[in-house]
């Protein structure tokens, strides 16, 4: 009977004590909220948590006012960004429908590449996240296309007026001013048509990785509905062309959002989609790390650029890189685009949703882990010895964070801000018949396509 009233009292003491501790854990969660709801009105001026919200329906995505969204331009370039069948250019037979813009810009990868350089034509393999994809054996190093340096996310690109590291694509926002450098019979050349960065880039892209359009895929392939839909208002002679299927692209680019993180639902009302780790996270990147100076708004990134003294591609001396020298422009940032001394080795704020897809940090890629880009950013000691002192951003000194508040912030980026989603993006089929996002033999049984 005593070991009865022993046991008993032994639980209910536990109970008390869980319930205590569940207490305290609801009074944590429920004051984190409150603090970053605090530093969410102060990092935004008092607009609040619209701030910082992506979008739940196409009616509040940024547009660019030339190429307005619709559905069936959507629809179009959600194929074509997939779409093989368009690498109808490359530097070898062997390569020849085979890759795609998603080569570089895969949805398991967050849209990025899962490698320290994307490659398109004259790539083979995939992997499972686009990590095994390596140099085709009938391509030299000099033949593939890969770009000198890290290849950026499309993922949240709304957000984006201007594109690239070095801000090149884009005739407004930034680039008003900067028209002199917008070379003829470069893919800069692009801005002349006057669309901002999403649709510029796109259009660009697709001359530059060698693809196009050619009567036998529109008119066999059910495209040319496709296309009829998605551009109604413009000319037969004109519709098939490389600039509207760009237009197309970018309509679908912009509306690949990571709305379905943590950090999103929480600011539509869910208090229980983050963690308190987490939350403690949040508020230290809203508050003592500072992240939210540069890192703002639904996509958080500024359109801003900064030098960091992060090194560039050509350092790397681990992983095998493509186009790489100390002679390449890209080194330079936006003062490789604009020609401005004082632009020299800054390069735009990227956006921060979905990092962990791709491992690969900096524009060089320099860094493995967003917990080793905080500890560098934290030391704010630059690595770079070709940056001179007196380039690196005013915004580069040291945050004196410890250890622990290091791994909340990694916390709060790797998994707060992380969609878990994105294959929603992706279609499950193409008209062509293809695979996506790579369509030659290795890919194909990576990802199990036939």
């Amino acid at each position: 009977m005593k070991q009865y009233i022993y046991i008993t009292t032994l639980l209910m003491i536990l109970l008390i004590v869980a319930c205590d501790n569940g207490e305290e854990e609801a009074f944590q969660n429920e004051a984190r909220d409150l603090e970053i709801n605090d530093l969410i009105d102060l990092a935004s001026n008092n607009i609040g948590l619209e701030y910082f919200k992506l979008p739940s329906s196409l009616d509040s995505i940024p547009q660019d006012p030339n190429n307005p969204i619709t559905s069936e331009k959507i629809l179009l370039g959600r194929l074509l960004f997939h779409e093989t069948a368009i690498g109808i250019n490359p530097k070898s037979p062997v390569a020849i429908q085979t890759y795609s813009c998603a080569s570089c810009h895969n949805a398991k990868a967050g849209f990025q590449a899962c490698m320290i350089q994307g490659l398109g034509d004259g790539g083979q393999g995939f992997g499972v996240n686009g990590e095994g994809r390596i140099l085709n054996p009938n391509y030299s190093v000099t033949m593939v296309d890969a770009q000198a340096i890290r290849t950026p996310s499309a993922l949240n690109t709304a957000y984006q007026k201007n594109m690239l590291w070095n801000g090149q694509f884009g005739a407004t926002g930034v680039n008003v001013g900067t028209e002199a450098a917008w070379t003829a019979d470069t893919p800069k050349e692009v801005n002349l048509l006057g669309f901002e960065g999403v649709e510029t880039q796109a259009i660009a892209g697709l001359t530059v990785h060698r693809m196009g359009l050619d009567n036998n895929f529109i008119q066999n392939t059910g495209y040319r509905i496709l296309f009829d839909a998605a551009f109604p208002d413009v000319n037969p002679i004109e519709r098939y062309s490389i600039k509207n299927a760009g237009l197309a692209i970018a309509a679908y680019e912009r509306i690949i959002v990571a709305n379905q993180s943590p950090f999103q639902l929480w600011l539509h009302g869910d208090k229980s989609a983050m963690t308190l780790e987490q939350k403690e996270g949040a508020v230290l990147f809203l508050g003592k790390a500072g992240c939210v100076d540069c890192h703002n708004g639904p996509a958080l990134n500024d359109m801003d650029f900064h030098a960091l003294g992060t090194k560039d591609l050509y350092q790397e001396t681990v992983i095998q890189t493509f186009h790489t020298a100390p002679t390449n422009g890209e080194i330079k940032g936006r003062g490789g685009f604009t020609g401005v001394s004082t632009d020299d080795y800054k390069f735009k704020t990227p956006q921060l949703y979905n990092l962990k897809d791709s491992p690969f940090y900096g524009h060089g890629g320099s860094f493995r882990s967003v917990e080793e880009v905080i500890r560098y950013k934290n030391e704010a000691i630059a690595e770079n010895e070709n940056v001179p002192t007196d380039a690196l951003s005013d915004k580069f000194v040291p945050l004196n964070l410890t250890n622990d508040e290091i791994a909340l912030l990694a916390e709060f980026i790797e998994n707060g801000l992380y969609d878990p989603n994105l294959m929603r993006y992706q279609p499950n089929s193409l008209p062509s018949g293809f695979c996506t996002p790579n369509n030659d033999a290795a890919s194909r049984a990576d990802t199990g396509c036939n």
